[in-house]
């Protein structure tokens, strides 16, 4: 109810669940409620290599389900970070204007700028590439960028 109140565009457990195993996969996030996590965990490897995995980290593991609806309704984005240092994070899509694309990866590099650790030392960005899924990126001026950002 409290999903369905907030704006869900899907809502349920067992037919989700059995869509899913399907091969359905047309939404953005999964939120879950902690008792349910031994259901989902068992569509886990279908939903985790896509990054849909439901996550207490990321605040969609969670009790209190209407306000993780409207902070993802609202356009809240968690990045990732691999292993070689590479932060992977949609700030868009192709359809966005230029000036909203814009507007989005200056927040987006203000907000990984201001999550840098105290202990890191020296050159935090070293560069900065903008890409869409399926083409080459486009190099950015790293120095600029984190300028801007941070006004």
């Amino acid at each position: 109810e409290q999903a369905k109140e907030a704006g869900a565009d899907y809502v349920g457990m067992e037919d989700l669940i059995e869509r899913i195993k399907g091969g359905w996969f047309d939404f953005d996030v999964a939120i879950a409620v902690p008792r349910a996590m031994k259901e989902v965990g068992k569509i886990g490897r279908l939903l985790g290599p896509r990054g849909k995995m439901p996550n207490p980290k990321v605040g969609t593991v969670t009790n209190d389900v209407k306000k993780a609806v409207t902070d993802s309704k609202a356009g809240k984005v968690a990045y990732r970070v691999d292993k070689s240092s590479n932060v992977h994070m949609p700030i868009g899509k192709v359809s966005f204007e230029d000036k909203k694309i814009k507007e989005n990866l200056l927040t987006a590099l203000n907000a990984i700028l201001k999550d840098r650790p105290a202990s890191v030392k020296g050159v935090y960005l070293k560069s900065l590439t903008l890409s869409s899924t399926m083409n080459p990126g486009i190099k950015l001026d790293v120095a600029s960028a984190t300028l801007e950002a941070k006004k």
